[in-house]
């Protein structure tokens, strides 16, 4: 593991972030603004899966409106952490939040394959009704616990 990480470090792409003026603070508000695309519409379709705004929107609508915002955003902040990490993998990877960040986004996106292969299957039979099955209610509570957790290791990371 710390051989990849030395590998990401001294590639060119470590070594542009690191020395190119203002490109670190630019990847960091593109990271921060991909992370809000990500966990802000995943946070809403978590909440609607707990049964908010059941009666003004469908699971099905919500999640056909949502999905493809939580992709740009998962795609925007996944590239700009692999730039961000490059410029400092070592030491980030020595902070004690490092595992934590990394399990809880292993466990996030678990959770989201185990939705839609497992309670996300059955969508059409009851996204119209009052409340979501309790597979679906608990896949969304892991999910907001998860990405709170990665966003708050990701804050630790400095500081551990």
């Amino acid at each position: 593991m710390n051989s990849a990480l030395e590998l990401l470090q001294t590639s060119s792409l470590g070594q542009t972030v690191r020395s190119a003026g203002y490109l670190y603070a630019v990847l960091e508000t593109l990271h921060v603004l991909g992370i809000g695309l990500l966990i802000g519409s995943t946070f809403a379709i978590d909440l609607r899966l707990l049964g908010v705004g059941r009666k003004a929107v469908s699971v099905t609508s919500a999640m056909r409106h949502l999905l493809p915002v939580s992709y740009v955003g998962f795609i925007m902040a996944f590239f700009t952490g692999v730039a961000l990490l490059s410029a400092q993998a070592t030491m980030i990877a020595a902070s004690g939040a490092a595992p934590w960040k990394f399990w809880l986004l292993v466990a996030a996106g678990a959770n989201a394959l185990a939705f839609h292969f497992g309670a996300g299957r059955g969508l059409e039979k009851w996204s119209e009704v009052s409340m979501p099955p309790l597979a679906a209610r608990f896949a969304a509570l892991l999910s907001m616990g998860a990405w709170t957790g990665v966003v708050f290791a990701g804050q630790m990371l400095p500081y551990t």
